[in-house]
Parts: C-alpha cells; structure tokens; sequence
C-alpha cells in the first residue's frame, strides 16, 4: 500500500452490485483526490484483494465526464440538447411534471425506477419513501435474484448457509454458474487457499471457457440451462454406487425414497445428452463430491438466469443434501447470506405509508409497461412520469427496443440522477448530477459474506453533485409529504435507526470498528437445527406455488411464471428458449471482467482493457459459416438484430455463443446492444429475467 505521508487512508465499501461488497482501504491526497483503491487485509473475507476495475476507482471519480451540474432540455428527445439549469428550477420542474401525470391519470402514473447502481441502503432505497408517500406505483424487483433466491429457498427453507470462509477448508470447492476470478474474486482467494493448503480440487461448472474455468482442476462445460441435468445425474450416481449418506438423508430430508426412484432414469447417458458433457467426466464428478464430505458448493447466479433457473438452483443445492455435505466444516451449499442481516429498513423505505392497493409493476418488463401493454401495466393507467435513480434501463433492461420506444414517448416525463450522462439519460427531460459513494454516507451489506460495512464521506463531491437522498427529500417537500414519517432524516440518522434496532450500536460506532460479522453459528449456519422450512427439513419436493420465496410477487401481480411446468423433483425442466432451425445457437450475455453491468463503461482503463463488443463461438461453427476471427458478425432473432465481432477462443460448445459486457448501444456499430435480443417474459415461478437464455441465428456480416 502506498504509504506517502502526504496520504491519509480511509476506510469504505464497494458499493456496486457484487456478491463480495469488498472492504476498502481508500488512499486520499491532500488535495482531496483519492488514489489507488485496496482490499482491507484484515478483513476476513476481503482479505486483502479487490477487482481491479475498483482498484483503479480514480478514473470514474475523477472523470472529466461527470456530469456536475442539473440540466433541462431544450430540443427533441434524445436530440442532445441541454441547457443547465439551477438545482431549485430543476427541481421545480420535475415536481410539476409528478403533479401533473397524476392530474391525468392519478397518481399511478408516475413510477420511481431503481436498482443497483449503488448497493447502499440508505442512497438506493430511500425511493420507496416517497413512492409510498404519494401512492406512486410500485416496482417489482425482478431483473437480479428471484430465480436463484427462488430455488435455492425451494429447498433450504432460508436464504444463508455454510460461511463462505470455510471454503478455505474445504477438500473440494464447487464453483457453479458463476465466473468468481471476473465476478466476485473473493471467492478465489478462499477456493486457491484451500488449494495450496489442503490439496483442495477446485471444480468449475460453466457454459463457456471463461477466466474462471482456466483456474479449473475440472473444468465442466456444458450447454445453458442444463444444470438441473448435470445435477441429477450426479445425484444417481451417488444414490447407485452407495455414496448417499443415508443417516443425514432420513433425519434432515423430506423424501429421500422418492428422490431416489426418481432419478433412477436420470442416468449419465441420459445427462450427457442434454448437457452436452462426456459421461465420463458426468461419472468422475459424481465420483469426486460423493467420496468427498468436506465438499463446498458456491451457486451463483449466472447459471438461474434461464426460464428453467429456479429449478436450475434447487436440483444443484439438492446434491449437497445427499451427499450430507451440510454438515462438515468447509461442506454445504451456499448461494447468499442475505438472510442473515435482519436491518430493519421499514422507516427507510416508509413501510408504514404503503397502499396495498397501488399497483406493482415488474421491473423486467420496463419497455412493455412504456409502450403501453395492458398486462404489463396490470390493467392501470399509462406511466406518464419517472425518476430514475441507480440503473441504465436503456442499456440493461430486456427488449431493448420497447425500452428506447417508450423512453422516447413525448407524453412521457423523466427525469435521472446519475454519475454520467448514459444512454438512458441522453432520453430524459432532466437530468440530474449525481454523487459516487466515497462523496455521501451510506451502509452496506454483503450477500456473498456475513460483514455489515459502513461507507462514510470521504470527499467532497464535485460541482453541484448530490446524493439520491438529496433528491428524495426535496422533491418529497415539493409534493407535500415532506412532513410524513421518515422525512427528513440525514442518512446518519437513518442509519442509526437501522443499526440500533440491530443491535450494533450506531454508524459513528461501525465506522470505528469497519464493519460488524453477523455469521450465524456453525451449527445455524449448516442448517444441523434444521431447515427453515417449518418441519426443518431439506424439501427434495418443493413447493413451488407456495410463500418460501424471498421475493414472492404480490397476490395483485398474480401467477408470474408457469408454476405447472416446474418439476416434482429435482429436474432437468424444458421451458428454455430452445435452439431452433430457425434459432440454431443459444446465447449467453456473461459479464466482462472490466465492466459491471453498464458501470465502468465509461472508464478508459475498462474500456481500453475490453476492447470491443465481440461474440465467442466454436470453431467448428466459425468454419461451417465461412466467419473467420475477428470477422463482423451479424445475430439476431425476432425481437432485432446486432453486429458484433467474432472471437474463436475461448467460446462454450458449438451451438453456444457467448457476448461478454454490457457494452454501451453506442459501442455498436448499429446503436444497438445485446439486449435488444434478450427477452422480457417472466421466469417460472416468480419473476426473472432470462438473459442468459435466448435463442438466436447468426451470419457474416
């Protein structure tokens, strides 16, 4: 770590939407500059080592780009003219286009829209305050967890699991559907210690030679959406050579005997030829869980982001309950610890202002509710008026070309507060100058780990910059509820209330002492008191249409998904987007390593590092289509069709072809990204979005 006396270090969090939330050391200049970025070394779980996109975290909060001053348009949407404006007109402007959508048509016709750019509690959720205050219609959060939350609750009953530390004491670690050296490098660090010290086999299940599947003592490629396959054959092998531990499987599981007639067809061979993978390495992977109790399984999301995820995600965690993997140090699945955190956020996000009768609208599906689909509106007005906080929907969202069409409705209001002037606010009517975390306080927490971590104000913000808070407030004063409960609090204040009712003293306190573990004990943890079903058992049988889910849709939204296409048991479940003669390959929108969603797209060093947007494809499919490496290409389906460039290395089997990143539209030489072919229906049975699930042709360009 630099240690120029003219430096002080300071102390944070990664605010960005990744499992690890990392604990930073910040290096600060006199000027009031910050440096080089580092992972906290006596953290437990950071141990010392972030991304290096964080790293070099000066780029983005230096960017000559940032946008510094609140702006109003003044020509055609989208046309790229502003003039800027003053805080209080700005301000002023948008409270009267609120005031006036709900004239219209009531006050469901303005939509606050939110996700994770930020992971702070206070900075991202503050919203819901003011869209309970004023009835403004719901948001259901879809685009992220539901499938992996979804499945993985199916069968553990809760949303924690084995301490994502003791992978450093496993014998065999398991990294499924998730590329951790890209996505969370904290799982690295814990998986190469069990290596090096335990002799551990690091096992990676994936769709495409990523990063991560370099790192690989066996590497498992199979095709998307076949996990629950792969899973069930592992499963019958077990059960077939006398590896289940059939104690742990009668005290601690619900049917054991009708899992295991079940899976006696699901067999390697019948594995192999869904998956795409060899029997035998089906039958040593088998092999190696079953004779390995101190087995670790670290589910991720990428491979839930299918129509079959959900199920994806329980047949996968189910294999720890056969094997009784739970109850050994360094064994057990484990997908997240956000169960665990119990912070009270109900005077954050005003709770006790919620209309149960104001209509929820799915996250997903932003450019169908913009374009006016009935059903995607759930049968309520037109949305007339936005705010935008925290997400680039232009970019990020499914059906990309529903999202620009709406976004550019004449009738329609919107305003964004952002860092940059992204694709979604080139579309707006305001824009609005927004701080990065080290500029404003807020609090985080860490799925992928057990820390509570504070983010206090480390610098001074640039030009009129203002946190997201800053913005709920003023406009909640405009629009007359500024006197409500919850308003006006500092973000210290509501922090405090969330910390104190925790237990955890207040944020001057957690900021003294960096962050607070919150793991459950061993025996919690690994569920040996039980699963957190209500007869403690693992459910083999879930119950899909019932209320286990963490984010379980609203009885007004109705079913999401096809509860009737979910399976009895663990299953392979064929409600993907299938390949086609038509739709020959599937595709996979993985992350880039040098981005995070549309976040970092901006910074020269991701930027230069990514090089450009480039579709990975078999060799054997580049020959039979006369593509060559680094040839345009041109893939497409029914909902459009992008060009982008060919990469034969490094691809998944053929007929599977991989974009990596979120790059911007404009990155494309049509302006147009990968989500313009991604599908917005909803995934079974909760809600989801499939971006890793879409059917496509392709063809020289």
């Amino acid at each position: 770590m630099n240690t120029h006396p003219r430096l002080r270090i300071g102390h944070s969090a990664c605010p960005h939407d990744c499992p690890s939330t990392c604990a930073l050391d910040v290096e600060i200049g006199a000027d009031g500059r910050i440096g080089r970025l580092h992972g906290a070394r006596d953290n437990s779980y950071t141990a010392g080592v972030i991304c290096a996109k964080v790293a070099r975290y000066a780029e983005r909060l230096h960017h000559p780009d940032r946008l510094l001053r609140p702006l109003v348009r003044s020509g055609a949407k989208g046309a790229g003219a502003w003039k800027e404006a003053s805080w209080e007109a700005a301000l002023d402007r948008v409270a009267e286009a609120f005031l006036a959508a709900e004239a219209r048509h009531g006050s469901e016709a303005v939509w606050p829209y939110q996700y994770a750019g930020t992971m702070g509690l206070v900075q991202r959720d503050s919203i819901h305050r003011l869209r309970h205050a004023k009835r403004y219609s719901n948001q259901f959060d879809t685009i992220c967890t539901n499938p992996a939350w979804t499945g993985f609750v199916a069968g553990a009953g809760a949303l924690r699991g084995p301490d994502p530390r003791e992978m450093a004491r496993a014998d065999c670690v398991v990294i499924w559907g998730t590329n951790a050296v890209v996505t969370q490098v904290n799982v690295m660090t814990h998986a190469v210690r069990a290596r090096k010290e335990r002799g551990a086999r690091i096992v990676v299940v994936d769709v495409y030679d990523n990063p991560t599947m370099k790192q690989a003592d066996t590497a498992l490629m199979l095709r998307p959406g076949t996990d629950g396959a792969l899973a069930c054959a592992v499963m019958h092998v077990i059960f077939r050579d006398g590896l289940a531990d059939r104690a742990y499987l009668a005290r601690y599981t619900d049917d054991p005997a009708g899992l295991e007639a079940h899976l006696a067809t699901r067999t390697p061979e019948w594995a192999a030829a869904i998956t795409g993978l060899p029997v035998a390495e089906i039958e040593a992977f088998a092999r190696l869980v079953g004779t390995t109790p101190r087995t670790y399984f670290r589910l991720g999301y990428g491979f839930t982001r299918g129509r079959n995820g959900a199920a994806n995600m329980h047949a996968a965690a189910s294999i720890a309950a056969v094997t009784g993997a739970w109850q050994h140090e360094g064994g057990g699945a484990f997908h997240s610890n956000s169960g665990i955190f119990g912070l009270d956020k109900s005077e954050l996000e005003g709770h006790a202002l919620r209309d149960p009768s104001v209509r929820w609208l799915d996250q997903s599906q932003i450019g169908r509710v913009l374009t006016g689909d009935a059903a995607a509106l759930r049968g309520g007005p037109p949305v007339a008026a936005m705010l935008i906080q925290n997400t680039n929907p232009a970019n990020v969202a499914p059906e990309q070309r529903l999202v620009r069409r709406g976004l550019l409705r004449d009738d329609l209001f919107v305003c964004v507060h952002e860092q940059f002037m992204t694709e979604t606010a080139e579309l707006a009517d305001v824009v609005l100058p927004a701080t990065m975390f080290l500029e404003h306080d807020d609090i985080y927490r860490g799925g992928g780990h057990q820390h509570v971590l504070p983010g206090p104000k480390l610098v001074e913000p640039p030009g009129e910059a203002r946190p997201n808070l800053f913005v709920v407030e003023a406009l909640a004063s405009r629009l007359g509820v500024a006197h409500l409960p919850g308003f006006g609090k500092t973000a210290r204040a509501l922090i405090d209330g969330m910390l104190e009712k925790r237990g955890l003293g207040g944020f001057d306190q957690l900021c003294a002492a960096r962050w607070a573990d919150l793991q459950p004990d061993f025996e919690t943890a690994h569920f040996l008191t039980g699963f957190g079903h209500a007869d403690g058992r693992f459910r083999f049988r879930p119950d899909w249409t019932g209320t286990a889910a963490p984010n379980r849709p609203p009885d007004s939204m109705g079913p999401l998904g096809p509860h009737d296409g979910l399976p009895a048991f663990p299953d392979h479940v064929a409600l993907i987007e299938e390949a086609d003669a038509a739709h020959p390959f599937r595709l996979a929108t993985s992350p880039a390593r040098n981005f995070l969603n549309s976040t970092f797209t901006e910074t020269p060093g991701s930027a230069r590092r990514e090089g450009r947007p480039e579709l990975r494809l078999h060799a054997d499919d580049a020959a039979r289509l006369g593509i060559a490496e680094g040839d345009r290409v041109e893939i497409g389906n029914a909902r459009g069709a992008v060009v982008l460039h060919a990469r034969l290395s490094g691809g998944g089997r053929p007929g599977v072809v991989v974009a990596e990143g979120i790059w911007p539209n404009a990155a494309h030489e049509r302006g147009e990204g990968i989500n313009v072919l991604v599908g917005a229906d909803a995934i079974a049975p909760y809600g989801g979005a499939a971006f890793h699930d879409t059917r496509v042709w392709l063809r020289p360009a």
